[in-house]
C-alpha cells in the first residue's frame, strides 16, 4: 500500500495555521471537507470521534509526527490528508516534542483491516528520517504529494 492510495492530493495543507492539537485536527478534518467529502455530514461528529481517539492516548508517535485517525460512518472508503505545521503543534507526543508532520486517516466503519494497513503504511514511510525532513520543509501540497507517493515506492 502507498499513502497516494488514500491521502487526497487536493486535501494537503503544507502550511497549517492552527496552533493546537484541537485546532488542526479541525484544520485536517475542514481541508477533506473542502475537497468534497462529509458533504452531508456534521463535521463536529467527525471532530469528535478523532478526539474521542486522541483521548485513548495520543496519536503523537514521536518524531515530530502525529497521525490522528477514527472511523466514522461519513466514508465508504478510507482516505486522509496530510498537514505540516512549520511552528509545532503541542500533542502529548511519546517523546514530548511538538508535532510537525500530521497525517489524518478517516475510514469506514466496517474496514477495520484498511485502517490498520493505512496506518502501518504511514508509520513505514515515516520511519525514513530524510522522508520526514523533507515533508518538514515542502512548501507546496504538490512536492508533499510526490514525497509520500516515492517514499513507499
Amino acid at each position: 500500500m502507498s499513502m497516494t492510495e488514500f491521502v487526497l492530493r487536493d486535501a494537503i495543507l503544507p502550511a497549517l495555521a492552527a496552533t493546537t492539537r484541537e485546532g488542526v485536527i479541525r484544520e485536517l478534518i475542514g481541508s477533506l471537507h473542502a475537497a468534497g467529502h462529509f458533504p452531508n455530514t456534521d463535521l463536529e461528529d467527525i471532530v469528535r470521534a478523532v478526539l474521542r481517539r486522541e483521548q485513548l492516548g495520543s496519536t503523537g508517535i514521536g518524531r515530530t509526527i502525529a497521525i490522528p485517525h477514527s472511523r466514522h460512518a461519513s466514508v465508504t472508503r478510507l482516505i486522509g490528508t496530510v498537514g505540516i505545521s512549520k511552528a509545532g503543534v503541542p500533542f502529548d507526543s511519546i517523546d514530548g516534542e511538538a508535532v510537525h508532520v500530521l497525517v489524518l486517516l478517516i475510514s469506514p466503519q466496517d474496514r477495520p483491516g484498511d485502517h490498520l494497513r493505512a496506518l502501518e503504511c504511514v508509520v513505514q514511510t515515516m520511519r525514513d528520517d530524510a522522508v520526514v525532513e523533507a515533508l518538514r520543509k515542502a512548501d507546496s501540497g504538490e512536492e508533499i504529494w510526490r514525497l509520500v507517493g516515492g517514499a513507499a515506492g
